[in-house]
């Protein structure tokens, strides 16, 4: 795979903890940024899909649905209505 070489300014505290966590984890600053923005781009990738499967299913239902819902609502009431009179008559 080729690399590209890059230039970045940092602030002179996170480039001594760049350099503390390269050494500790016995890799090179530039393989510490480049595991850093992959991570980075992995979380960006897995938001971005969250929000599209967020909105795929964020719709409402549509009049067609609401009808079905309603009637199932409906059908649903009378027959616990008709379970709790037909108890009640027996009791």
């Amino acid at each position: 795979m080729a690399t590209v070489k890059t230039a970045i300014s940092l602030e002179d505290s996170l480039f001594k903890e760049v350099e503390s966590l390269a050494k500790k984890m016995k890799v090179s600053r530039s393989r510490l940024f480049a595991l850093a923005l992959e991570e980075f781009l992995r979380r960006h990738q897995n938001q971005q899909l969250l929000e599209q499967l967020n909105a795929a299913y964020d719709d409402a239902p549509d009049p067609e649905e609401e009808a079905l819902l309603r009637a199932a609502r409906h059908s649903y009431q009378r027959l616990v209505n008709d379970a709790v009179s037909s108890t009640s008559r027996r009791s």
